[in-house]
């Protein structure tokens, strides 16, 4: 009986295992930091709300619903000074997630053929891609989208000189570029449009998979297809043929000058314009070096390989370097998409209405609740930023070496 109990069973479990044993001390460190951050966020908060009160002010949201009483320049939505406070967030939304898309699409472009200039043989064309890195990663991007801004509102013509002698003409008689902006054809939706949509978009599904599919059948086999022009009419075709059948239900509005300025067609106005440059070329500088470093990882054997079985050089790189080299590329990659999402807050430069000039700028100033917007405005990229983390990691996820 005494050897027993000077000898307790290996699974009794006593609480100052918590603090000297190893298996439970990281566990019981890891709780009291979560208990003592849960308590310094819980002493802020509550001292915030108390000072608001004691200053007046309580913490509410209902002045989303309150009249905003401004105008938005450049609106994708229906929108009047007459609309909420909600309303004009929601537009300013809008505005942020379009000039990120496109910037995103092309910083893509931008930075996937730099990357691969850079690494040509032809030392003109890979000076030139290094300047362009070196000019614009060593300026700040503030500098850029005010410079640009500037260059397209004091080196292009006013309206008013595409009159007939006045020294400006359209590109193409469809195409305006002016210091207000440029105007473009606008499409004219009529009956059966959301029908060519649809086989549109039907269309460059098909030329996806037909990509996916001659490029397995490729690594299955050996038998080399056409990627280029059977995807191009796999996407096109289809559309231009129901464009016929249909009885041609999408039309080009033209822009026409009338008056002091263009009507019709569709604007695009110059602070868009300035910011998506600006961020797209700014953004794919960087990407240019992440793409080279890609490239780069790739074992110079592959490229061999490839130009000994008889290979071009632009399908070795599409169809060898790339897919191995995008391993790399991918994680650095997101990073620049999160920044350039996050840097188009730096739009208010040129009068740009996204969301940090409606909810933080314009409605703050307002209704002075700045906790409430800061909080909004912080919660939306928060959420934006989550989200294109969330796609980025399954298109990374998908580029994982298979095991056999």
């Amino acid at each position: 009986m005494s050897s027993m109990s000077e000898n307790p069973p290996r699974n009794s479990f006593h609480l100052s295992q918590l603090i000297y044993d190893t298996r439970y001390r990281s566990m019981t460190i890891q709780v009291v930091t979560l208990g003592l951050v849960c308590v310094g966020i819980w002493w802020l908060v509550d001292n915030l709300l108390a000072n608001l009160t004691d200053l007046g002010i309580e913490p509410s949201f209902s002045f989303l619903s309150s009249r905003a009483g401004y105008d938005i320049g450049m609106t994708l939505i229906p929108y009047s000074s007459a609309s909420s406070h909600l309303d004009a967030a929601y537009v300013g939304i809008l505005n942020t997630l379009l000039v990120a898309a496109l910037g995103i699409v092309l910083a893509t472009v931008l930075g996937v053929i730099a990357g691969v200039l850079r690494l040509s043989k032809n030392w003109l064309v890979s000076r030139l891609m290094a300047v362009y890195v070196e000019a614009f990663r060593n300026v700040p991007l503030l500098l850029w989208i005010v410079l640009i801004y500037a260059v397209m509102s004091e080196s292009t013509p006013q309206p008013r000189d595409f009159r007939e002698g006045g020294g400006a003409s359209m590109i193409w008689d469809a195409i305006a570029i002016t210091n207000r902006g440029v105007y473009v054809p606008g499409p004219v939706w009529g009956a059966n449009s959301g029908i060519l949509v649809a086989i549109f978009a039907a269309s460059l599904v098909g030329a996806f998979f037909y990509r996916r599919w001659a490029k397995k059948l490729l690594f299955d086999t050996g038998r080399l297809l056409p990627l280029v022009w059977p995807a191009i009419l796999i996407a096109i075709v289809p559309s231009i043929l129901f464009y016929f059948i249909l009885g041609r239900p999408v039309t080009l509005d033209y822009p026409a000058l009338g008056g002091f300025n263009f009507s019709g067609g569709l604007q695009i106005s110059t602070p868009l314009v300035a910011l998506w440059l600006a961020l797209a070329l700014y953004t794919g500088a960087f990407i240019t070096e992440i793409v080279r470093a890609g490239i780069l990882a790739v074992s110079k054997g592959q490229s061999e390989a490839s130009e000994a079985l008889g290979m071009r050089a632009n399908r070795t790189m599409s169809l060898v370097i790339l897919p191995q080299a995008m391993r790399v590329i991918i994680p650095p990659l997101t990073s620049q998409y999160l920044n350039l999402t996050k840097n188009s807050s730096l739009a208010i430069a040129v009068g740009y209405p996204d969301v940090r000039a409606t909810l933080g700028g314009i409605t703050l100033n307002q209704t002075g609740r700045a906790l409430e917007c800061m909080l909004l405005l912080g919660l939306f990229y928060l959420a934006l930023s989550l989200i294109i983390s969330f796609v980025m990691n399954i298109i990374n996820n998908s580029m994982k070496l298979e095991e056999r």
